[in-house]
């Protein structure tokens, strides 16, 4: 298994309680301070973060009009229901 690419060292400060809880959960899965940062940060990239990219990229969308009015697909999807889809 290859070494993931790493940046170059940044600089965080955390409120006490969480760095608390992130030197808790280091010492007793036997892990890195580093280690549960980056598994907490990428949780929340593929949760919250990842809901907020795609309202953005939605929304970039609605600006170069690449949508479909709801009227439209409501009317479709009836012809669907009807069997009268084209």
């Amino acid at each position: 298994m290859s070494k993931p690419q790493l940046s170059d060292p940044i600089t965080l400060r955390l409120p006490m309680d969480v760095l608390e809880a992130i030197e808790r959960i280091a010492k007793t899965s036997d892990r890195s301070r580093s280690w549960v940062m980056v598994r907490a940060m990428r949780l929340y990239l593929a949760g919250e973060g990842a809901e907020i990219l795609n309202v953005a990229d939605g929304l970039a969308q609605l600006d170069k009009g690449e949508a479909e009015d709801m009227d439209d697909v409501i009317a479709q999807v009836e012809q669907i229901v009807r069997g009268n889809a084209a």
